[in-house]
């Protein structure tokens, strides 16, 4: 069994934190304690950053992310195409394939780095340990439930983003609870985005029981289908996890002070507009 589980581990991290010229992940290590964090909501995405510890993100839509850093790297998570009005192009966007909502076949060309959480043609697991300095994109593979379209064994990507010395977790489209190699792997998670639609990805339970297992400090709902199944997942999870409304659609998060209790923020999805931009 110990050694199956070592087995396993170490195929999920291989090809990452076992090469020489890469840095190793710092969220991937033993610690007594998880930094804490501060939060505050901001209105434009174009507003500069508090310092280089200071990390932002914003719900798009669905299950888009945008993260920002202090140096202007940005990321979008489960990135469908569409992201706003104005002119604007990430330096990274991660794609899992569950649903045409999480991916597009037409990345915008000017992306340098769009990575795909399933797959390749040949069957091999996705695997990604992108070091941008200021930033580090790494994922964990789990299976989905095969149909439309979806890939089976090692179809969904749990990617990982490294910054500004915080663990930011994006669960994609979750369909089982992780293996422990599988959490082993993710490591410590500050920041943790999870579906809670309760039916197309896991039920209820479930995603209480993984958070509750990934302690992380925030945990922002996503893919959630309308106000009901965002209530009901929030009715689940109120009775361990603190609630923050923000009634904003970002947070800018750092390595601060820890809160009191592990906290469920809901954002309001808000696409991309020219204000956020900076245009007048």
């Amino acid at each position: 069994m110990v050694f199956r589980f070592i087995t396993a581990f170490l195929m999920l991290v291989a090809g990452a934190a076992n090469a020489q010229d890469r840095r190793p992940s710092h969220c991937i290590a033993l610690a007594d304690s998880t930094p804490g964090l501060e939060y505050v909501q901001l209105a434009s995405f174009s507003e500069p950053l508090e310092d280089e510890y200071t990390v932002r993100i914003r719900y798009l839509d669905h299950a888009m992310f945008l993260i920002g850093t202090y140096g202007g790297l940005t990321a979008v998570t489960d990135y469908a195409g569409y992201l706003g009005q104005g002119d604007f192009t990430p330096d990274v966007a991660t794609m899992n394939n569950a649903h045409g909502t999480h991916w597009t076949r037409f990345p915008d060309p000017d992306i340098d780095h769009v990575l795909q959480g399933w797959p390749d043609d040949e069957g091999n697991p996705a695997v990604h340990y992108l070091d941008l300095g200021e930033m580090l994109v790494r994922n964990v593979t789990t299976d989905n439930r095969r149909g439309m379209g979806s890939a089976g064994e090692n179809g969904n990507s749990i990617f990982i983003f490294e910054v500004g010395g915080l663990c930011i977790g994006h669960m994609g489209h979750l369909h089982h609870e992780p293996s422990p190699a599988q959490y082993a792997a993710m490591g410590r998670l500050d920041v943790t985005m999870v579906a809670v639609d309760g039916g197309m990805t896991l039920d209820h339970a479930s995603v209480v029981r993984v958070m509750q297992r990934l302690k992380s400090s925030i945990i922002i709902p996503m893919h959630w289908f309308g106000q009901l199944t965002l209530e009901q997942f929030i009715a689940r999870m109120e009775q361990d996890f603190a609630i923050q409304r923000t009634g904003e659609s970002q947070i800018d998060v750092s390595l601060r002070n820890l809160p009191a209790r592990p906290t469920v923020v809901v954002l309001d999805p808000r696409p991309i507009s020219a204000q956020d931009l900076g245009a007048e």
